[in-house]
């Protein structure tokens, strides 16, 4: 009975932050002369987006580092191939040639758009249900990829324990990275070029006739695909299999001497993560717009990581508030220290470009000391208490 209320209760708290999202995206449309953050080209969206993506694959990675205690540090290479899977099959036909121009055209003269757009037709409410579904299948083949890639690497690197796994599956993105701007590949990966011309956040944006927007859904979307992805992680955390990876995690004797196969639920547990990366990456390339492989560096897994160890390893509810603060305060927030300033005629001392990073890794310290298990530790958000003390609340006024 109490599983049912907060299943319920879950479902409450997302249903309405994604009517929020709706709300904050088109508010400026419904309420004209608000502040230039409400409008869609400020920070504040973008924050928003790039947050969501982020978040999904922060998740993913605690999953396998936080609930299952591998040490794994491919998520960036994850994401490559589901970023690159979904722009591959979402190019258009009629702008494959400009996309691949360099190399005489693409491997692949369709899209999954145009087989689809023959079947649904490709104007009007025809060609919007082709783009949706066309999409849908993109992303989880875009896991799907990631998924099988992981299982392959996975029968000997799974083998091998914390550092050494470490260091196994960074070098297996490094790789892939390589191998991606393989000019040779260029027919299919475009080489070192980016490809782009594929279905992005913005594609969601209903419009009118005349091409103006009637309802903005560029921030809406990659908020109900994380929110699923994430909730197919919880319950899969809250199942026996969750309970299994925990037991793994905490002593690996302990769990094989109760009957748990540890190589297959460790298998389990990075193929699954690894899903949900390249669906994230896939995520990514429709942020950014484009897919090349440049932009899925080392750096980019250790963001990755220092989200999760910032909100907590094994948290799945810290994981995604750090990623928001994290992106908030990288890309908006302290943006401010880039720039000189002046006060009373007075240039502030130091305030020059690069110095916004100085004073986030400051940040970051001061969290990791004083907050040694990150901002959550092991525990969750229970939106369940929460509206609890709401009601609570109302019924004393």
């Amino acid at each position: 009975m109490k599983q049912k209320k907060k299943s319920f209760s879950a479902v409450i708290g997302i249903s309405v932050l994604l009517l929020f999202v709706i709300l904050l995206e088109n508010i400026s449309a419904l309420i004209p002369g608000l502040p230039q953050v409400f409008q869609p080209t400020s920070p504040l969206f973008t924050v928003l987006k790039k947050a969501a993506v982020y978040s999904l694959v922060a998740v993913s990675m605690n999953l396998l580092n936080g609930f299952t205690g591998l040490f794994s540090l491919g998520q960036a290479g994850f994401m490559l191939l589901g970023a690159y899977t979904y722009a591959i099959l979402m190019v258009p036909a009629d702008q494959k040639e400009q996309v691949y121009y360099l190399f005489g055209g693409c491997a692949f003269d369709s899209s999954l758009m145009d087989v689809l757009g023959k079947l649904f037709g490709t104007s009007g409410a025809g060609g919007a249900v082709s783009m949706i579904l066309s999409c849908l299948i993109a992303l989880i083949l875009a896991g799907c990829v990631a998924g099988v890639f992981a299982y392959l690497i996975g029968i000997p690197v799974l083998r091998l324990k914390s550092d050494y796994l470490a260091i196994a599956t960074l070098g297996f993105a490094e790789i892939l990275r390589a191998i991606f701007q393989w000019q040779k590949l260029g027919k299919v990966t475009n080489g070192a070029n980016m490809i782009k011309g594929f279905p992005t956040f913005s594609s969601f944006n209903i419009t009118n006739s005349s091409g103006q927007i009637v309802l903005r859904l560029s921030t809406f979307v990659p908020f109900l695909i994380v929110s699923l992805c994430i909730v197919l992680i919880v319950l899969l955390i809250n199942s026996s299999y969750g309970r299994a990876f925990k037991s793994v995690r905490d002593d690996e004797v302990a769990a094989e001497a109760m009957g748990i196969n540890l190589f297959r639920h460790k298998m389990l547990s990075f193929v699954i993560s690894s899903f949900f990366a390249g669906v994230g990456g896939a995520l990514f390339a429709m942020y950014v717009a484009n897919a090349q492989a440049k932009a899925f560096t080392s750096v980019m897994t250790y963001e990755i990581l220092l989200i999760v160890v910032i909100g907590g390893i094994g948290s799945v509810s810290g994981s995604v508030l750090a990623t928001f603060l994290y992106v908030a305060c990288s890309e908006w927030w302290l943006r401010f220290l880039d720039s000189e300033q002046y006060i009373g005629g007075f240039k502030v001392p130091l305030l020059r470009n690069g110095f916004r990073m100085v004073i986030f890794s400051i940040v970051i310290m001061v969290i990791v000391l004083f907050f040694s298990q990150g901002i959550m530790g092991s525990n969750e958000i229970n939106i369940g208490a929460l509206l609890n003390r709401f009601k609570k609340k109302e019924r004393k006024q």
